[in-house]
């Protein structure tokens, strides 16, 4: 299924339904930070190809990106990796790292936050509605910086979205 076949949650991130991250990327969560008393968070991810993410740190979690279908192109540190559909990396906090698709088809992953509680994060981006200076704002207060661009000319993020 493409991401346009799915319809944007009249419930952005209530447990288990999709919402737009951003044009061309679903998210839904998995398991809730309140499920795990805290210990961590699990979110799927779909995205288009050439949707990814800026790079970034995470000053509070370990991340954790398990692939269900495709290969998704991970930036960890100075390493790049192709990580193929039943293929794991972990990034450690504090950590550059970023992410991006850079195949032809959609890319389906799992991301696991260690501790949890970014979903919180995820709300606040999600009610932003597309506004850069909140979305970074939000991330800011939630310990994840944005330090440099995608993995590439023309890959698509909240911070230059498709048309």
């Amino acid at each position: 299924m493409t991401i346009s076949a799915k319809a944007k949650s009249d419930a952005p991130l209530a447990n288990g339904q999709w919402w737009v991250a951003t044009p061309g990327e679903l998210m839904k969560i998995r398991i809730t930070s309140d499920e795990t008393a805290g210990v961590y968070t699990i979110f799927e991810a779909l995205a288009d190809p050439r949707n990814g993410v800026p790079m970034h740190v995470h000053a509070n979690e370990d991340e954790h990106f398990l692939v269900l279908e495709g290969t998704l192109h991970v930036a960890n540190g100075d390493e790049r990796l192709d990580v193929p559909a039943g293929a794991a990396v972990t990034v450690k906090k504090g950590i550059p790292h970023a992410w991006a698709n850079l195949g032809k088809t959609p890319v389906r992953f799992l991301i696991v936050f260690l501790p949890g509680r970014i979903e919180e994060m995820f709300r606040e981006v999600a009610a932003a509605e597309g506004d850069v200076v909140l979305s970074s704002a939000a991330s800011d207060r939630f310990g994840t910086i944005i330090v440099g661009p995608t993995l590439g000319q023309g890959i698509y993020s909240f911070v230059s979205p498709r048309p």
